[in-house]
């Protein structure tokens, strides 16, 4: 089966995906309850992402049963995560926003956000270390610029 391309999924399912790989990441497995508890969902929501995740072939799962992800929902999963945590280190590192609110707006913007704007930040990112390690701190510069600007 063809890897899943970024497009084919929703919002809603890539969140499914992040949740299944957060969860066996720390267990190996998932289950139901602990992906609706994580994402604030009903159980029979979690029941109708699943059988949609192993319908598209993303995710092995048995009502009941644990749920691990297939290689192709490993591929997808970690991809969503990749996005969520460059944008979170962007908000949070490079912005200055305070780390519960980069949090709430990655979930957010990973879903709305092109891999071609994701790349562009990781891009911006990587100038903006390699600048601070040449003893140029722009983010430094960023948040004071930002303080003074609240005043």
């Amino acid at each position: 089966m063809a890897a899943v391309r970024e497009n084919d999924l929703s919002a809603s399912m890539e969140d499914y995906l992040e949740a299944i790989h957060n969860l066996a990441a720390e267990s190996s497995v998932a289950r139901g309850k602990d992906i609706a508890e994580l994402l604030g969902v009903s159980r029979a929501s979690v029941s109708g992402a699943l059988r949609v995740l192993k319908d598209r072939g993303l995710a092995n799962y048995k009502p009941y049963g644990y749920v691990t992800l297939t290689d192709n929902g490993k591929t997808a999963a970690v991809e969503v995560v990749r996005r969520h945590n460059i944008l979170k280190f962007f908000f949070a590192d490079v912005l200055a926003v305070d780390d519960d609110v980069a949090q709430q707006a990655a979930c957010r913007a990973e879903h709305i956000l092109g891999l071609e704007v994701i790349d562009r930040l990781l891009a911006f990112i990587d100038f903006v270390t390699k600048e601070n390690k040449n003893g140029y701190d722009l983010t430094k510069k960023f948040k004071r610029f930002c303080s003074r600007k609240k005043k």
